[in-house]
């Protein structure tokens, strides 16, 4: 995994996607958040690479920031940034984060899907029988998980693991600016043609003051799915990384994803139509037209 050497900057971390640098010579509470264009599956980061992935996410996610700003504070200070990275970086606070993924539900699928498949619950919450994939709750739920390292599942834990973890207060406080965050969030999306049916957000703290950092409601981190194709009972088409996961483990792919092996190089035409389903997110979102 390459990583940029930025003039002023140091670089201290690299996730599955992100870069962070801290500025050189010492520490001044900033921190450089670089979105690489690359893609993970199935806990993998990929040899393949998205054009414009990075500069979209930042794109969509400083779009977010301002559309949220009056429902809870963000860690974003300026996009002023070096020219190599510019599009696809910003400068933000250096929260102190909490370890816990804020997640919110409110249509059911996935990890969510599975475990209510086996105990008609989500994270301990009780859901009422008879729900489908891709079935819409009455309210949104508070289903956070555990910050996994690279190359780990994050797992799903109940509130009162993240209250013994944090404190009740803190735990309390997360939950309500999840479900506020989506709230705005949803409809705003669903003006625009678009289900949001779940999202991570992840927050940390400021001199006692809690603020939403990281990435904010992007393809990475949300389930976007066209509203006019919703129908529940089936997968849904989605604005994200699914024509590699989809790719990845079909027969043409010969990736055994339980194998030790890395994941094949992706064929240009799943990374071309990656790219679009990206670009296609955030247009519709935002309004706007992609340039990268």
């Amino acid at each position: 995994m390459s990583v940029l050497e930025l003039d002023g900057w140091t670089h201290t971390y690299s996730g599955k996607v992100r870069d962070l640098y801290v500025p050189a010579g010492g520490e001044n509470g900033t921190v450089l958040v670089v979105a690489s264009d690359r893609i993970s599956a199935y806990d993998h980061v990929l040899a393949s690479t998205i054009p414009d992935k990075g500069k979209v996410l930042t794109a969509l996610s400083l779009w977010w920031f301002e559309q949220l700003r009056d429902v809870v504070p963000n860690h974003v200070l300026s996009t002023d940034v070096p020219v190599a990275v510019a599009g696809r970086a910003m400068v933000c606070r250096n929260l102190a984060m909490f370890p816990v993924e804020c997640v919110a539900r409110r249509y059911l699928t996935g990890s969510g899907l599975a475990e209510y498949r086996e105990s008609s619950t989500v994270c301990g919450l009780e859901l009422p029988a008879g729900l489908v994939d891709g079935s819409r709750l009455d309210e949104p739920i508070f289903t956070p998980a555990t910050k996994a390292e690279l190359g780990e599942h994050d797992e799903n834990v109940t509130f009162e693991h993240v209250a013994a973890t944090i404190g009740a207060d803190a735990a309390a406080e997360l939950r309500d600016l999840t479900l506020a965050v989506y709230r705005r969030a949803e409809g705003i999306a669903r003006e625009r043609g678009i289900v949001l049916a779940d999202t991570k957000f992840e927050f940390g703290t400021v001199d006692g003051v809690t603020i939403l950092g990281d990435e904010v409601l992007t393809p990475d981190s949300s389930r976007f799915w066209p509203a006019e194709t919703w129908e529940p009972g089936r997968a849904q088409p989605s604005f994200d990384k699914q024509f590699v996961r989809d790719w990845l483990t079909s027969p043409a792919s010969g990736w055994d994803r339980r194998g030790a092996d890395a994941p094949p190089e992706l064929p240009a035409e799943v990374v071309e139509k990656t790219r679009d389903r990206y670009v296609d997110a955030y247009e519709r979102l935002t309004g706007q037209t992609f340039s990268a």
